[in-house]
């Protein structure tokens, strides 16, 4: 359900501004992307996992506020994002 170190890294040298860049709106956006999608492949198999179920949701809920965030600060890095990382508005 979570995701290894190694793939964690991988995000973030995709998502970075910059050498040493590991808490960005891009980077915390993206990291939270993966987590995502590995939760909503555990549901598959496991429908009626309600506690990992209210995680998803608080993650869901965190990056919402943080593309929040980046549209209204940079709106042109927060179109960049969305489109590679293949979210909708």
């Amino acid at each position: 359900m979570t995701i290894t170190a190694e793939r964690k890294q991988e995000v973030i040298k995709e998502h970075a501004q910059g050498e040493g860049d590991t808490g960005s709106s891009e980077v915390q956006v993206a990291i939270l992307t993966e987590r995502i999608r590995n939760l909503t492949e555990h549901f598959k198999g496991h429908a009626k996992d309600n506690h990992s179920r209210r995680g998803l949701l608080m993650m869901v809920n965190k990056r919402r506020s943080l593309l929040d965030y980046l549209r209204k600060t940079e709106g042109q890095r927060y179109l960049d994002l969305i489109a590679k990382l293949g979210l909708r508005k």
